[in-house]
């Protein structure tokens, strides 16, 4: 391989390398809401709207839905299988959930959380 070729394939190398870094996801913790919202304030937010919550799960309602309980209200949230990490849960085990709100308005209004992490 010649000089040329190279340095044309090192400067190559280096562009990649620099747009892959620049275009990297935002660490999700760094656009997480810091503070936390209740089930009250939450039914009442925008879709898509970043929500934290602290409560409980207190019932399994269907494929990846629980209802999910604070101190003001319930609602439904849709936890993924794989962020359980295995862990057992119960109706009193304190749990934080971070996720977006998720507005459905067909046949009729149902909000939900989609759920991005949660922690016990």
């Amino acid at each position: 391989m010649n000089m040329i070729s190279k340095a044309a394939l090192i400067t190559g190398l280096i562009g990649a390398t620099t747009f892959a870094i620049a275009n990297t996801a935002v660490n999700q913790a760094a656009i997480a809401p810091q503070k936390t919202t209740t089930v009250k304030q939450a039914l009442t937010l925008k879709d898509d709207s970043k929500v934290q919550l602290k409560g409980y799960v207190v019932k399994a309602v269907g494929d990846e839905k629980y209802q999910f309980r604070d101190n003001t209200s319930t609602m439904t949230v849709e936890i993924d299988d794989e962020l359980w990490q295995g862990k057992p849960v119960n109706a009193k085990t304190p749990v934080t959930i971070t996720g977006e709100v998720d507005i459905d308005y067909k046949p009729a209004k149902r909000v939900e959380i989609d759920v991005d992490t949660i922690r016990f």
